[in-house]
């Protein structure tokens, strides 16, 4: 078995997902390193809070990437709800002086890119889902019709 697969009580899997937002009017926020660490810090603590594990994370100037690993039961936009949100808060409670710049609250632009991360390719796993009686040593009956 993997070691990234994840055991819960009723099952097995990963949930991983590379996750990328920009801030509002593509400001660049975050140039200074104090800003930058800020961010990655407040990302972080948001993160833990809600069992999201960071697996990678690149804070540029104007936008974010990143991987993470979710709990099977929680959705990757339902992570970037929390992510940005969590983040904005405490980015804006740490640093009030982001409030010039966004005087309504929103540090991060509504748009959002989720891309799937698995161990599989999809002709790999499409293969697997085809051949499953072959794996499980199941053979093909025919039945006769009769009139």
């Amino acid at each position: 078995m993997n070691q990234l697969m994840q055991t819960y009580s009723h099952g097995i899997g990963t949930n991983i997902h590379k996750l990328e937002w920009v801030t509002k009017y593509r400001y660049k926020m975050f140039r200074k390193p104090e800003f930058k660490k800020l961010c990655e810090d407040k990302i972080h603590n948001v993160a833990g809070r809600h069992n999201i594990k960071i697996r990678k994370l690149s804070v540029m100037p104007e936008h974010i990437h990143t991987t993470v690993e979710l709990p099977m039961d929680m959705s990757p936009s339902k992570a970037l709800q929390i992510l940005k949100g969590g983040s904005s808060y405490e980015i804006f409670r740490a640093e009030p002086k982001f409030r010039f710049r966004y005087p309504n609250g929103s540090l991060w632009c509504s748009g959002k890119c989720s891309n799937t991360i698995g161990y599989s390719t999809i002709e790999v796993a499409e293969n697997y889902v085809r051949n499953q009686e072959y794996h499980h040593n199941v053979q093909r009956q025919r039945t006769l019709c009769s009139f």
